[in-house]
């Protein structure tokens, strides 16, 4: 009888619960193959009791539309920077990496599935070469994996981005205001370039072009007469002005390492006001909505496909290797080769070309 042991990690994202559901289901083709979840990634391994369940058909079952985790996901489980409290209520860091390892081949599972983005991919990485089994799944709804064209719950973030500028668009025009929405996107600004094209809103930035605040004043004013008119401004919230920094500050949480971003869409507005636009500006963070609810027909496909491509990757013994979607087939790389580079959005790729030929500015 073969043990695998699946775990999300990092953001949950629409998608996450479809990749599951195919994983258990797959395998109980097979007979001889049990699964089990960890709960929030690595920490139910860690944990003392340990939180490992065992997953079935019945455990399963229609939860493919559902947004979330029912194992549940944390951006808090890294094994070599695991947090830990001492006597004296001190938080510290410790590396628990090689008990990790050691714990699953004393607990006899056959292969670790690791459902998560560039962050943990990593992990999954420097395990393996501890010697873990481990098959990655690539998730991040940023789509910032270049070993593959799409990570699920992608196409749902944008439609959610989207819905919210269609909306945007009706209540800028009616109130002859500059409406700015703040959209996800720490390095890459796919959800914003998408979203920006398919909502038709004026203006978009995203972190891989800088903008210049006298550029965007300029087309927010093209779009003005005796004081009547509007436009839409979609930003990722890692986009960041020509010779500037993102808006970001320190977490505060324990065991969280990377930056807080939010806000940029606030520091965009005090800059134009600086630079004296004169328009009725409105903000609106759309946050962890993207990130949220019922995965699109799409990424319930594409989650199905990488779980069932996961199993059969495990079970064959591929370890080391992420599932991939490329040129419209599933197929695998090493896990070294997932994660060697970031996929940003190319400036001169023609998706940007297509948004400028419509009139979109990227502040530039």
């Amino acid at each position: 009888m073969k043990k695998i042991l699946i775990l999300t990690g990092g953001g949950d994202c629409p998608g996450l619960n479809a990749v599951i559901r195919a994983i258990v289901k797959r395998a109980d083709h097979e007979g001889d193959v049990e699964v089990y979840g960890s709960i929030e990634a690595y920490n139910g391994v860690l944990r003392s009791p340990q939180e490992i369940i065992r997953l079935t058909n019945k455990t399963v079952a229609g939860i493919h539309v559902k947004g979330g985790t029912i194992i549940g996901t944390t951006t808090k489980s890294d094994p070599f920077h695991y947090m830990i409290t001492k006597e004296n209520g001190e938080k510290e860091t410790i590396d628990r990496s090689d008990e990790m390892v050691t714990m699953i081949k004393d607990m006899g599972f056959h292969c670790v599935i690791s459902i998560g983005g560039d962050g943990s991919q990593r992990i999954s990485k420097a395990l393996f070469d501890k010697g873990m089994p481990v098959v990655g799944v690539p998730k991040t709804i940023d789509n910032d994996l270049s070993a593959t064209d799409y990570t699920f719950g992608f196409q749902t973030a944008v439609q959610e981005a989207t819905d919210a500028v269609d909306k945007l668009v009706s209540t800028a025009e009616s109130h002859h205001r500059v409406i700015i929405l703040e959209v996800m996107g720490r390095s890459a600004g796919w959800i914003a370039l998408h979203s920006a094209i398919a909502g038709g809103a004026e203006i978009c930035l995203i972190p891989e072009i800088p903008y210049d605040i006298e550029a965007i004043k300029e087309r927010i004013e093209s779009r003005y007469k005796d004081g009547r008119g509007f436009v839409n401004i979609v930003i990722a919230e890692g986009a960041k002005p020509k010779d500037g920094t993102i808006t970001a500050r320190e977490s505060d949480e324990a065991g969280y390492q990377n930056l807080r971003l939010g806000g940029v869409a606030f520091q965009l507005t005090q800059q134009l006001k600086e630079v004296g636009c004169k328009a009725d500006i409105r903000e609106m963070v759309l946050g962890h909505l993207q990130r949220g609810g019922s995965p699109n027909a799409f990424d319930r496909v594409l989650a199905t496909q990488y779980g069932v491509k996961a199993m059969e990757m495990a079970l064959a013994g591929e370890f080391g290797k992420m599932v991939t979607f490329k040129n419209n087939e599933i197929s695998s790389v090493s896990l070294e080769a997932a994660t060697e580079a970031y996929n940003n959005v190319d400036p001169r790729s023609f998706l940007v070309h297509a948004a400028k030929g419509i009139g979109i500015s990227f502040g530039d």
